[in-house]
């Protein structure tokens, strides 16, 4: 179960990182308000997995849902480029997610 939860709150980290971009610097309510929701949950749930997960591990893939959930939105909803050196960078981090969890030793959700 741990690996779920670390997967939902890496869906909250990109909602929260999403969210973040459109409070406009904290000015617009209801951004803000979501944004706040999803940093609440994110956190949670991070703390949820952390129960039976290696810090080390749950932070870098949470991190990294949150940066390549980002990275995903940034190209398709807000145009950013699709260079052949960025996809590449962030095909290097979704290694690393899939490689942090093939090699860990707690059991799998």
């Amino acid at each position: 179960m741990a690996w779920v939860y670390l997967f939902v709150a890496g869906l909250f980290e990109i909602g929260w990182a999403v969210g973040l971009k459109y409070t406009h610097g904290f000015t617009r309510p209801l951004p803000v308000l979501f944004t706040l929701a999803s940093m609440i949950a994110s956190f949670a749930l991070l703390a949820l997995a952390l129960r039976q997960l290696p810090l080390g591990t749950a932070y870098a893939v949470w991190t990294g849902i949150g940066i390549v959930g980002s990275f995903l939105f940034g190209l398709i909803v807000l145009g950013e480029s699709t260079s052949a050196a960025r996809l590449a960078c962030v095909s290097l981090i979704v290694a690393g997610i899939v490689g942090l969890k093939l090699l860990d030793g707690s059991p799998s959700a």
